[in-house]
């Protein structure tokens, strides 16, 4: 199967799952869940799910039980959407990229708040 073909499957994959999980999880939580991205195997069998999900740690690891719970329900919504010869078994990783960036973002901040403080400046005042 070319590339170019996976690529669009898999794009196609991720669409069609983010709408499945706004119905199946996003009603039932508060929790922001996004896919991030999805692989399929080149012989569409099976495909990971990457998955992000906005909140606490615990609340990643309980929505990623929950997709384990209805594997089969989304599954089965998935081939009435997508035309595949072969649905893909769907396999779920938290995806924390979203998080690791909040982390990185949050400690550069408080380093430009630490040279923004009186007495730390770069530049002395011509007074003294």
């Amino acid at each position: 199967m070319s590339s170019d073909r996976l690529l669009r499957v898999n794009e196609l994959l991720r669409r069609e799952l983010s709408a499945i999980f706004t119905t199946l999880i996003s009603q039932s939580s508060s929790t922001l869940v996004t896919v991030t991205g999805v692989k399929t195997a080149a012989n569409l069998r099976d495909a990971t799910v990457h998955v992000s999900v906005y909140g606490a740690e615990s609340q990643g690891e309980e929505i990623l039980a929950r997709l384990n719970e209805k594997r089969g329900q989304i599954q089965s919504e998935l081939a009435r959407n997508v035309v595949l010869k072969y649905t893909p078994r769907l396999h779920f990783r938290l995806d924390r990229t979203a998080a690791k960036a909040d982390r990185v973002l949050s400690i550069l901040e408080s380093l430009q708040m630490d040279g923004e403080k009186p007495g730390g400046d770069a530049n002395p005042s011509p007074e003294q």
